[in-house]
């Protein structure tokens, strides 16, 4: 950041008083720059035995599977968020279920949050995001090509837990991935 978003003047990289973390100040009106984490919400849609999934047709991960997820928007709740996704990526609706992973990944900012949900019916399709998407099975799970690690935690905690008969909420911090990952 070099300019003041509200007065148009230079910002400086400092930590300004009362504060502990180095921000973007303005020299000249003061305004603090508080540069936050993004949240990304999704869905975990089921029907019957299956799991809906999509092809990325974007990067990061052009071409791997993932549920459909994406940022949150202001004035949205998390819930809507997961909803409006769904239907952006997927063209699914949903019934959005209970809070089921929140997963930070500090190294980029950002904090994973999914939801369970139940597919109303079983009109999908591709969204513009999206190069396929498909009802899977565990069995089916194309686990290597799974294109975040966020959802594969899910996943794999999903058919753990429907297993179990035992759900909750889970959590996770993800360290940096290994640097042939990336």
């Amino acid at each position: 950041m070099k300019y003041c978003s509200s007065c148009g003047a230079t910002v400086a990289f400092r930590i300004p008083p009362g504060d502990t973390l180095p921000r973007h100040v303005c020299e000249h009106c003061g305004t603090i720059h508080y540069q936050n984490p993004k949240v990304v919400v999704g869905a975990l849609p089921v029907w019957e035995d299956k799991v809906l999934l999509c092809r990325r047709a974007i990067e990061p991960r052009h071409g791997m599977w993932t549920l459909p997820a994406g940022f949150m928007e202001n004035d949205e709740t998390t819930a809507q968020a997961a909803a409006r996704e769904t239907l952006e990526e997927a063209c699914a609706r949903i019934e959005v279920g209970d809070l089921y992973t929140l997963i930070d990944v500090p190294h980029i900012s950002q904090v994973h949050i999914v939801y369970r949900a139940r597919l109303l019916d079983l009109d999908f399709r591709a969204g513009e995001e999206s190069l396929d998407v498909a009802l899977f099975a565990e069995h089916e799970i194309p686990w290597e090509q799974i294109a975040f690690r966020s959802i594969a935690i899910s996943l794999r905690h999903f058919f753990d837990d429907r297993r179990s008969g035992h759900w909750g909420v889970h959590t996770a911090s993800l360290a940096p991935p290994p640097p042939e990952w990336r």
